[in-house]
């Protein structure tokens, strides 16, 4: 028994030290192992008052990621992929700021393993984006992808996928909470089969949620999904105002409303 023990713990920190994470850019491709990253110049101890996968204070071993991201500019559009297919889009002008909340990435140490995010699961590495001050710059829940195996360059959400804009037309407040969709709800979910995201269901096909979930159901559903279906596998987290303000709530629901009457590839 402690033989077994003993080889899977050694199988564990062997994967842990092969772990791999890559920077797929326009004109460059960087693959950097975990190894390489703990010894990174710039790699520094970090505190991370209220980190929000682990609800608690974490220290990590952690490199700026703007160090990673040389040549990239802050008009360029970043996008972040988990193990598990969660993609969040990431502007680079947020990844590069001096100011304000600041992006690093967290490297697991093979030889000191973080926790498991709940029982019976994996832990948040083997790398992990995290932020330092990220209330001074709105950093959402949706923008601290753990297990991530990659960032890469890609052409604005709107180039990408046209299937998820407003009409040409369309109010300003629903323009805005386009805006607001991409932040907080792209990283799970595709609308119109539109995304990069493989975690979620779809938010318009084959109906939208403004068209089953009737009165201040769906504001109460955004807010603490457990609330309203309480449902121990749930994995979409609440999004109390201080993450989403409620002016922002309601130009969310005002784009979804909306794209309710622009759905496409209704065969999905």
């Amino acid at each position: 028994m402690k033989q077994a023990l003993l080889l899977a713990l050694t199988l564990l920190a062997g994967s842990l030290q092969a772990a791999q994470f890559e920077v797929q850019l326009a004109n460059e491709w960087h693959v950097w192992s975990s190894s390489e990253l703990l010894t990174h110049p710039q790699a520094r101890d970090i505190e991370i008052i209220d980190d929000v996968s682990y609800k608690r204070p974490m220290r990590y071993r952690a490199v700026p990621l703007s160090a990673l991201l040389e040549g990239i500019s802050p008009g360029d559009h970043l996008q972040a992929v988990a193990l598990d297919g969660f993609a969040a889009e990431l502007p680079a002008a947020t990844l590069l700021a001096r100011e304000g909340a600041k992006a690093w990435l967290a490297i697991e140490d093979p030889q000191h393993p973080w926790p498991p995010l709940a029982k019976g699961k994996p832990s948040a590495g083997p790398f992990y984006l995290v932020w330092t001050d990220p209330v001074a710059s709105q950093i959402g829940p949706e923008q601290w992808p753990f297990q991530i195996a990659r960032i890469r360059q890609l052409a604005p959400v709107e180039q990408r996928f046209p299937a998820l804009l407003p009409a040409a037309d369309a109010s300003a407040e629903v323009r805005a909470g386009f805006a607001v969709y991409q932040k907080n709800c792209m990283a799970c979910h595709r609308l119109n089969g539109a995304g990069d995201s493989e975690f979620g269901p779809d938010l318009n096909i084959p109906h939208n949620p403004t068209e089953y979930f009737s009165g201040d159901f769906l504001r109460q559903y955004i807010r603490d999904p457990q609330s309203l279906r309480r449902w121990p596998q749930g994995r979409m987290p609440g999004f109390d105002e201080s993450i989403l303000p409620q002016a922002e709530l309601e130009r969310l629901i005002a784009y979804l409303g909306h794209m309710a009457q622009r759905k496409r590839n209704t065969n999905l």
